[in-house]
């Protein structure tokens, strides 16, 4: 987890404290001063409270503006809603990605419900309360905006008259030769399954064996190292096997076996190697005898930084990717995917082959948990920027509808997304599916399958 991440949690926990506290000494007031037979029945109120309306993690302030810049061969539009309609102006000239920078005011009821708004049939869910500078993804509507039959309304909240549409105009980067960078076993399927199952030449290269909060394991007997163990070939497993269902054979596939979250301790001490936390081993090769190409670090098996670059400068210099996959270092804050770029970037900048591009992708986020708001088969806003973001060009593919069908099963086949919720998670979506009229998806139960199985997938395209 990153400083800035470990920072606004830190300050969540002590506003949730002070407020915790204070709560509590409201209810000793009421029940001196009133009545102890409604402590109780409050203490209930206010948990279900909690839960419907206090427990998504958002770390600003909904009436905080998002803030994002454009590249320079961006296009800017000043554009009109009338009538529930977007209308262009003469001089509009298509482009693959459209994002529409709108001012958002949540109506009453989009304080306790959640603000959405609906693009023709596509629906993007916003912050209850949200008062601030937004970015709809029109990425796919171009026809029917060219035709000026594009509808556009808010629901719980309210849309300006006028809004700016920026226009970015990409190559198809599935034709292009692809390597993607995953952290974890099923990083490639949340945030490229759509992009890679299309692709004519694809690599997928998963740096870890996923091997840590092997809890769930232990109901077999195992001890917790036996446990950790297991876990790790299982998801090793599925970061050669899933891929197939996109099409992406096991010889493209590449398992390197280092271990979970130690990836910044390698990068801060390059020469030593670093064991799992919880399984205690200290040999990668143990699942990499399926690789379809011998690495440096067969030759010793040891999860150190010197070898992860090496391994990534042979994939590099083997494969040749034009363009590279990889996570947003700047947007997403999972210490092994922070990472993960920076092993990449170290290893293109002292191998011998240079991509012409990279793809980057956010599975997390610093600011919010719950991004892509909404539930799963919208479309994907654009994330919060509360801090300014490089002015990297977006890119975002639209997914049909068997595309998404076939990602959210994918998705299924990934032992780490397999578990049953916990209670207390459950009890929350019900309350939540009865107050707020929230829904998840019906494919299954992790948080992954609405927020991953979107009608778009979203890439910054950082030119090398």
């Amino acid at each position: 987890m990153s400083a800035r991440k470990q920072q606004l949690l830190k300050r969540h926990r002590k506003n949730k404290r002070i407020a915790l506290l204070i709560a509590l000494i409201s209810l000793l007031l009421i029940g001196v001063l009133v009545s102890w037979w409604l402590v109780p029945l409050l203490l209930v109120l206010g948990w279900i409270a909690h839960e419907a309306w206090f427990a998504d993690h958002l770390f600003y302030r909904p009436q905080d503006d998002y803030r994002y810049e454009f590249p320079a061969d961006a296009m800017h539009y000043p554009v009109l809603i009338e009538g529930g309609r977007l209308v262009l102006p003469g001089d509009f000239q298509p482009a693959d990605t459209l994002v529409l920078e709108v001012q958002l005011q949540a109506s009453w009821l989009g304080r306790w419900l959640d603000p959405q708004v609906w693009i023709d049939a596509d629906r993007q869910d916003f912050e209850r309360g949200v008062a601030g500078r937004r970015y709809l993804n029109l990425s796919g509507q171009h026809e029917l905006l060219c035709q000026g039959a594009l509808r556009i309304r808010g629901r719980f909240c309210r849309l300006p008259s006028d809004a700016t549409l920026h226009a970015m105009r990409n190559p198809d980067y599935a034709e292009r030769r692809l390597l993607i960078i995953a952290p974890h076993a099923d990083d490639a399927e949340l945030a490229a399954f759509g992009l890679y199952s299309r692709a004519r030449d694809v690599m997928i290269v998963t740096l870890t064996q996923g091997e840590i909060e092997a809890e769930g394991y232990r109901r077999l007997g195992l001890d917790p190292a036996a446990a950790a163990r297991l876990k790790g070939r299982l998801r090793a497993w599925d970061s050669l096997a899933v891929p197939l269902w996109g099409g992406v054979p096991q010889a493209r596939c590449v398992q390197l076996g280092y271990y979970c979250l130690q990836l910044p301790a390698m990068a801060e001490e390059p020469g030593r190697a670093f064991a799992s936390r919880e399984s205690g081993e200290l040999d990668i090769r143990n699942v990499r005898q399926h690789n379809p190409l011998s690495l440096p670090a067969d030759t010793d098996g040891l999860p150190s930084w010197r070898n992860l670059q090496a391994d990534l400068r042979a994939l590099l210099e083997h494969f040749r990717p034009e363009v590279v996959v990889t996570p947003h270092p700047e947007l997403d804050p999972h210490a092994d995917h922070v990472a993960a770029t920076r092993a990449l970037y170290q290893a293109i900048e002292e191998g011998e082959w240079m991509p012409e591009a990279l793809l980057l992708y956010a599975n997390h986020l610093h600011d919010n948990d719950r991004w892509p708001m909404g539930p799963a088969e919208g479309g994907v806003a654009l994330p919060p920027a509360i801090e300014a973001l490089p002015a990297d060009r977006l890119w975002s593919p639209t997914l049909g509808a068997e595309a998404r069908l076939n990602k959210a099963l994918a998705l299924g086949m990934q032992h780490d997304l397999q578990g049953p919720l916990p209670l207390k998670k459950r009890l929350r979506r019900l309350i939540q599916a009865v107050l707020v009229g929230r829904r998840w998806p019906r494919t299954g139960d992790d948080e992954f399958f609405r927020k991953a199985v979107r009608r778009h997938e979203l890439f910054w395209v950082r030119e090398l």
